[in-house]
């Protein structure tokens, strides 16, 4: 902040997954570490709460419909290390969080290659009901053979094929959840013994490359009829992708240049089709360890990340990049290679450095271990190095990922949220209304720009 100039508003997700080994497989065994308790309805409903009193914007769930076997071959280094599996479906866990809550939002990564649009369009709109609109889709398009092999395909589609598709299939949803149903179709007429207008409720007729659906929508208009689109791809093909849909765009680099290099080409993408380069907000991947003072943070941070597993990450990192680092050199750095998996994985581990000094493998597997900065200090620490990360990026907020499941947050919420309340950065109460909403502060729908409205009636 400079001068009399206002504070920027930081934002803040939480990033989790359904399962135990996330970010930093190996953590899992420190004692204070309760991801363990995973398959627990009240691990998740406390965390909703903690995050809910905290201010966050939401809580984002990553997914994954494969293990991990690229690393040696098979999913033995991926079991051992809990890096990626067990891990559970993450949409049972919103009905359960929306209870307990008014306004902690919920991001949901769904593939496009795992199930049809028909049927994925109810389900989002069900929970989109459920949590009186405040669900976002995280739109993957699938990257491990292993998850294709396992719902009877050979391999998953190419890279840039992938996304033609899943454009299709945004195309499908969009006419199902903008254009099926108008927004008085709902007549509650009891006189007439008419719950709906059948005259307002079409019949999408899409007949397309790759899905035909000729029907109409089975679910009502829920709050936000399309759900808070948000992306993550930063190959060529995966920015066009966000340029396209995204409403929020998570990028993940372990140095600075990189993320605003990733920021800039997603601005661009989005002036580029005309919807305005602040059209998506954009979160950067971080992990933060916070105390009362630099010693404390410090001693914490060498304390939990001794538990972190090598092994874990190089899986990690493997089924990502679509390598098998199990093969490289690991004190060498990683040439530029071009494969189907995750470009954005692949980018980062060819291209982190320090100075004229590139990244070994190994160097990535322990300093790059959550894909993004770790950020460690007192809460003023923290605070300074958030906003530099903003003014040099350009992003919007951060996906924040766990060392220590639920200890990371709860130190968050005590040690750093209240130096960015004083310094005006970031909100002091709830905010009421749709995710998107509160993301904009323009309204429940999509913006007339965003090329899902084209669908509208």
């Amino acid at each position: 902040m400079v001068g009399n100039e206002p504070a920027r508003r930081i934002r803040f997700n939480a990033f989790a997954i359904n399962g135990v080994g996330h970010q930093i497989p190996g953590l899992w065994r420190h004692p204070q570490d309760r991801s363990r308790d995973y398959t627990s309805l009240k691990h998740w409903t406390e965390l909703a709460v903690l995050l809910e009193d905290a201010f966050f914007d939401g809580i984002f769930l990553a997914d994954a419909l494969g293990p991990y076997d690229v690393y040696g071959g098979n999913a033995d280094a991926a079991l051992r290390a809990a890096a990626k599996i067990p891990m559970n479906d993450p949409l049972p866990l919103v009905g359960a969080m929306a209870g307990v809550t008014e306004h902690l939002g919920f991001g949901i990564t769904a593939s496009t290659a795992a199930e049809h649009p028909y049927t994925f369009a109810r389900r989002m709109s069900t929970l989109d009901h459920l949590t009186h609109g405040r669900v976002g889709w995280n739109v993957v398009t699938g990257y491990l053979k292993s998850a294709a092999e396992n719902m009877g395909e050979s391999d998953q589609l190419s890279h840039d094929e992938r996304y033609d598709r899943a454009d299709e299939y945004m195309e499908v949803l969009y006419k199902l959840w903008e254009g099926s149903w108008e927004d008085d179709a709902v007549a509650l007429d009891t006189e007439h013994d008419t719950f709906a207008d059948p005259a307002k409720v079409h019949p999408i007729n899409h007949h397309g490359r790759y899905f035909t659906v000729p029907g109409i929508h089975l679910s009502e208009p829920s709050p936000q009829r399309t759900p808070v689109i948000y992306q993550a791809g930063a190959s060529p093909r995966g920015i066009a992708f966000a340029a396209d849909h995204a409403e929020a765009v998570f990028v993940a680099a372990p140095t600075l240049p990189q993320v605003a290099r990733q920021v800039a080409l997603v601005r661009e993408g989005l002036e580029a089709r005309g919807r305005g380069g602040a059209a998506a907000r954009i979160y950067a991947l971080v992990t933060i360890v916070v105390d009362e003072s630099d010693d404390l943070a410090q001693a914490k941070y060498r304390d939990v990340f001794s538990y972190a597993s090598e092994t874990g990450n190089l899986v990690l990192n493997s089924g990502w990049s679509g390598i098998d680092l199990s093969k490289e050199n690991l004190d060498a750095p990683l040439d530029p290679v071009k494969t189907d998996a995750i470009q954005t994985t692949v980018s980062s581990l060819s291209g982190a450095q320090h100075g004229p000094q590139r990244w070994s493998v190994r160097d990535s597997a322990r300093l790059n271990a959550t894909g993004g900065p770790v950020l460690v200090g007192s809460g003023e620490t923290v605070a300074d190095a958030l906003e530099a990360i903003m003014d040099q990026t350009g992003v919007d907020g951060f996906n924040v990922a766990y060392a220590l499941n639920p200890g990371s947050w709860e130190d968050i919420a005590s040690y750093l949220i209240p130096v960015l309340q004083a310094r005006g950065s970031y909100p002091t109460r709830a905010e009421p209304g749709t995710l998107r909403h509160r993301m904009f502060g323009s309204g429940d729908h999509l913006p007339s720009s965003h090329p899902g409205a084209t669908h509208r009636r």
